[in-house]
């Protein structure tokens, strides 16, 4: 079962063999250690929704780029250290970086 987010996060991010990858995060007031990146991808972005998309459909002159805002994505296995009984242990999570916006945010918890 997963749980979707849009919750805005800190990333702290360490270099890794193709750039940048996170390594901590902070999350609903609690901080949380990457133990593992499961998995990466990227995608396009809704260009289909952009701005110079809808000028051109609308027979207007499009100037600029194509709105197309790329992010990465990480799946990653993370835990908060914790050892208190509330914690679950570690768990796996979708973060995205939004490159146009220069912003992280936590989409999906698996549990």
């Amino acid at each position: 079962m997963s749980r979707r987010h849009a919750d805005l996060i800190e990333v702290s991010t360490c270099a890794g063999p193709a750039g940048a990858v996170p390594a901590e995060f902070a999350w609903r007031g609690r901080h949380y250690l990457v133990r593992e990146v499961l998995s990466r991808w990227t995608e396009s972005g809704t260009w289909w929704r952009g701005a110079a998309v809808r000028a051109l459909s609308n027979g207007v002159e499009a100037k600029g780029e194509l709105d197309d805002r790329p992010q990465q994505w990480w799946r990653v296995e993370a835990d908060s250290g914790r050892l208190a009984p509330l914690s679950a242990g570690p768990g796996v999570y979708d973060l995205c970086f939004d490159e146009s916006g220069n912003r992280w945010s936590l989409r999906r918890v698996m549990d």
